[in-house]
Formats: structure tokens, sequence, C-alpha cells
């Protein structure tokens, strides 16, 4: 059969290219024709028209809302969420097949397309606690992009400046005027080019709590939700309230937005309720919450954990480094691993900070821990290759590069193929990283980037150790569990190389 998938996931970065060389490579090897559109964060390349009038079936592995689905209409499809087609590719073609078979119809031919907006997925049948999660998944993903902008530009500007005036710099930085930058290029000094590094890195970090509280309203109550979600988390910044105050007005903002956006009214009013009354009544709304009434308690929680962090000290720091380091080894890029990242990321957001603050050090602790596991696997591929399929070894190829990037996604075909064994072995590599890196002192401003952006950490060589003691771990605790199982795909394969290599002897 031919086949056409789109994918897509929330953050648009790992799972949406993983999805689609899984379904790739599925369908080749159930004797299918297999094409994918990747809708990621760097956008995408549409499917030929004719491919698509050529296609039997479609595959929907996605957690957003498929942009222009009315090409597909009146093909059979399914629809999946994009980790099922990273799990488990051959039951997603193997499921597209029979809907082929089955003629399962998809949305009638000439529906009109839907209007562009932000893409987010939201099951409205789904329980609480998973729609709870659809929603601060939505302001998460929404939000990365401004923090590892702003944050890998700051770190930049930090650098410049401690190059063009030694141990001073990081002080002058931050007191460098933008109107002082608003000179000739030619006229800039070191110091200059610094803090226009700070400063524009600084603007696109401001966003941080804003996108988050905009687009976890957006998931809500759609367009109706953003101006709210966004006003909320202006105001939570300018209260000191910090991203507890953006996840508030997130919820706040969006249920608001949505109740107005119900209301019953005349035919007259019906037209400028989007565009009027429901961002004048629900930003007001929110924004007096929140300066009248709990504004400041959510601001003094703030202010009590940035306290309690920097209070941290000696094996506190060690254990909490431990902690969030299992964190990010465990699920691999899902909802526990995205809350340790988060937290990370919302400490870079505070105000005042030392170099060395504890803030920035659970950063580094966060990033090495989740930068082991891919490596790991990458290792262990390596050293022993017997212990893994084919499918696995050249996963492995691609996943020293993941790693090295921070993309702890990369070892997800490992746990698919073989969870508790990836898991345990993840776990206690990312968890010792994570102490070790805590314990070596290593800080780290800029909130993505791996090894890319080592020249921004302070202590990079105990970074990377500590990244290496953790990756070597892993791969001796998953090939040591890997020693003792009996797998029939890898048993089979050994079959099959061994009957290969006699017939090339013979011939």
């Amino acid at each position: 059969m031919k086949l056409v998938a789109v994918t897509s996931c929330p953050t648009g970065i790992a799972h949406t290219y993983m999805a689609a060389e899984a379904l790739e490579q599925a369908g080749k090897a159930a004797g299918h024709e297999v094409h994918v559109e990747t809708q990621g964060a760097a956008g995408s390349t549409p499917l030929d028209p004719a491919i698509i009038a050529a296609a039997d079936g479609v595959i929907y592995a996605a957690d957003l809302e498929v942009k222009d689905k009315e090409r597909f209409a009146g093909k059979p499809f399914v629809d999946v969420g994009v980790k099922k087609a990273v799990h488990d590719a051959p039951g997603v073609i193997a499921a597209a097949t029979a809907a082929v078979e089955a003629g399962v119809p998809a949305p009638v031919a000439g529906a009109p397309a839907a209007p562009a907006a932000p893409a987010t997925k939201v099951d409205a049948n789904a329980g609480v606690g998973t729609r709870v999660r659809q929603w601060l998944m939505t302001g998460v993903s929404y939000m990365i992009p401004f923090v590892a902008a702003g944050g890998i530009l700051i770190a930049l500007g930090f650098m410049v400046a401690q190059f063009a005036d030694g141990s001073q710099g990081v002080i002058d930085v931050t007191q460098v005027p933008i109107s002082h930058l608003l000179n000739d290029f030619s006229v800039l000094s070191g110091m200059d080019w610094a803090a226009l590094l700070f400063h524009t890195g600084a603007l696109a970090f401001g966003f941080l709590v804003p996108a988050l509280s905009g687009f976890i309203a957006y998931a809500i109550a759609d367009r109706p939700g953003i101006v709210p979600g966004f006003v909320g988390g202006a105001v939570s910044v300018a209260v000191g309230a910090g991203f507890l105050g953006g996840l508030v007005t997130g919820f706040m903002g969006g249920f608001l937005a949505l109740w107005i956006s119900r209301w019953k009214v005349p035919k007259g009013v019906r037209g400028i309720m989007p565009v009027v009354v429901i961002p004048l009544l629900s930003s007001f709304v929110v924004g007096l919450v929140m300066f009248v009434i709990i504004g400041q308690p959510i601001a003094s929680l703030m202010e009590g954990l940035s306290s309690w962090l920097n209070g941290l000290s000696g094996s506190n720091l060690v254990i909490l480094g431990a902690l969030l380091g299992a964190m990010m080894g465990f699920d691999l890029g899902g909802p526990i691993n995205k809350v340790a990242y988060t937290f990370a990321v919302t400490g870079l957001a505070t105000e005042g900070l030392a170099a060395d603050a504890v803030q920035y050090r659970i950063m580094a602790a966060v990033m090495a821990a989740g930068m082991v596991t891919p490596l790991a696997m990458a290792l262990a591929t390596t050293v022993r290759k017997s212990l893994f399929t084919h499918a696995e070894r050249e996963n492995g190829k691609a996943a020293w590069l993941l790693g090295a990037s921070f993309i702890s996604e990369g070892a997800i075909p490992f746990a698919a193929a073989d969870l508790w064994r990836v898991i345990v072995s993840s776990v206690a590599g990312s968890a010792l990283t994570g102490a070790l890196v805590m314990a070596g002192g290593s800080a780290q401003r800029a909130p993505h980037g791996g090894i890319w952006v080592l020249p921004l950490i302070s202590h990079p060589w105990w970074f990377v150790l500590a990244v290496a003691a953790g990756m070597v771990v892993t791969a001796l605790v998953v090939i040591a569990l890997k020693t003792t199982r009996r797998d029939p795909v890898l048993q089979a394969e050994h079959v099959a190389d061994e009957q290969a290599e006699l017939v090339a002897q013979t011939a």
C-alpha cells in the first residue's frame, strides 16, 4: 500500500522526527510505501499533492492539531499520538492498513480548512488529570523557544563581557543602558556588544511567564484565552509572582475567557465579543485579582522558594541534584522529565543572582543528566553490539548527536524495546550525574544546547566528567541487565547472521 503520514509533538523537536523515521522504517519492513510530513518546530514541507492523491490511507501521529487536514479528505485514516508511533510503529502501520481495508472514511471532502492558529491538542473527552497535563504542556511547549533563545543570548553576553572587561564584566554588562547601544556598529566596544547580547536575551527571556500563561489559557479557551493569559503573565512578572503566578493566571484567564465566551448575548453584540468584550473583561478581572488579592502572597511564596534554594549547601545540594537527575532519566522527555526541566528553567528567571547561584547549578545538573541516557545507549551499542538489534545499533549512531545536544528523547527507541532495563539504567546514571554536577559546582545560564554551550558553563571539565561518569554507569548497568535476557528478535537476527555467513563462506 501507499500511505502518507503527519507527525507532530508539543515541542516540535524530537518526537516529531523520531516518529517520522519509525513510521518510514516500519512501513518499508512491512512492504508498504510511506511518505511523512513532519510538522515540527522548524516548520514543515507539505507533502506533494500527487503523493497524497495516490495514497491509500493516512496516519495522523500527532499531539497537535494537523495543519491543512482537509488535504486528506475522503481517505481512510488512523489517528494516534506521536508516542504511539515512536514506541509501536509496526502496530500503527498495521492499524492503518486495516483502516484502508475496512474503508474508514476521513472528513468529508470539501470541508472548510481551519483558520491558521497556534497548534494545540487537548482531548475534551479525557479525564481531568490528563487535560490539566495537556494544558500545562501546551504552555511549556510554547515557552521553551523563548527560554532557549533568551537564556543562551544572556549567557553569551556574560561570556563576551568577561573577555572584554576581565572579572568585572559580569557586573558591568547588566549596567550598560539600552540607550547607550543606539550607535553605529563601528563604534561599539566589546562591552557594548556584550550588553547588546544581554539586553536582547533578557527581553526574549522576559516572555517566559507571559508565554507560559498565555498558551495555557489558549489551550483551555482557544483564541479568547490568549489576551487574558498574556496579560496575567505580565502582571505576574510585575508583582514578582514569577512562574507560579503565570500558572495561576494561565488557568484563571483561560477559564474566565471560556466562561464569558459562552454567554448568551444579543446578535448585535456577538460580533464584538471576541474583539472587545472577552479580552476587556477577562483581562481586567485577571489583573484585578492578581494586583489586589493573590499576587503578593504568590510573590512571597516565590521569594521563600528562592531563599530556600539559595540556602541549600553541601549534601542537601547533592541530594537535590540526584533527585532532579533521576527525574530527567525516568521518562526521557515525558511529564516527569519536563517537570524537572521546567523547574530548572523557571529558576533562571530569578533576578539578581550571583554567577554560581543554586538556580544556575540546578540548570547545569538537569542539562547534564538529560544528556546521559542517549549517550549511554550509543556507547552500549558500540561496545556490546551483540546485545542489540540492527535497528537499535543504527539508533545508537544517531544517539551520540542527540545526547550531546541534550535531547533525552534519543533514548526512547531503546526504552520502547526494553522498558524496565533501560529505565533502571537511565535513572541510575542520570542521578549520579546530577549529584556530581551539584557537588562540583558547575553552573549554567543557558537552558539548552548540551555540549555545544560548554564555554558558557562554569567548571566545564567537571561538567563533562560528570556526564561521562553517568554515561559509563548507565551503559554498564544496561549491558549487565541485557546479558541476562533472552530476546527472540535478537536471537532470530543472530541465527540469520550466522546463516548468511555460512552461505558467504560456502560461496
